[in-house]
């Protein structure tokens, strides 16, 4: 089992593929990845040798901020913003979306589920 940033990876994936399963790496970055450590995009995890692993660890260290640091300067951007009290930032805060999203209807996701409004009646035709 290979364990990268603190994550372990899924044995029986492509290299490729498990590298998305920590937090800050996406498809590009995966394939960025495995590029400089030359490894073949069709090997498993299970078949990769110590000193590849190694390798990957080192590069991934070296140049991209990945899980807990990732985490902590996103949050960190926000907690800013909300400071800042400007418009995103009172989005974040009262829980609505942030870019320009309608709330009118949807938005369900971040509002939370619909609460019903006491002594609004359902208008009939």
């Amino acid at each position: 089992m290979a364990r990268i940033a603190g994550v372990n990876l899924p044995t029986n994936k492509r290299v490729g593929i498990a590298l998305r399963y920590i937090y800050g790496i996406g498809p590009t970055n995966a394939d960025q990845i495995i590029e400089r450590v030359g490894i073949d995009p069709t090997r498993r995890v299970n078949q990769l040798t110590e000193d590849e692993i190694i390798r990957i660890r080192d590069a991934i260290d070296r140049d991209f901020t990945v899980e807990g640091d990732l985490r902590r300067e996103v949050a960190m951007n926000i907690k800013r913003l909300m400071d800042l009290g400007c418009y995103k930032g009172l989005r974040h805060r009262k829980g609505l979306p942030v870019h320009g999203q309608r709330t009118h209807t949807n938005a369900r996701t971040r509002k939370g589920p619909a609460k019903p409004i006491a002594g609004k009646k359902k208008v009939t035709k």
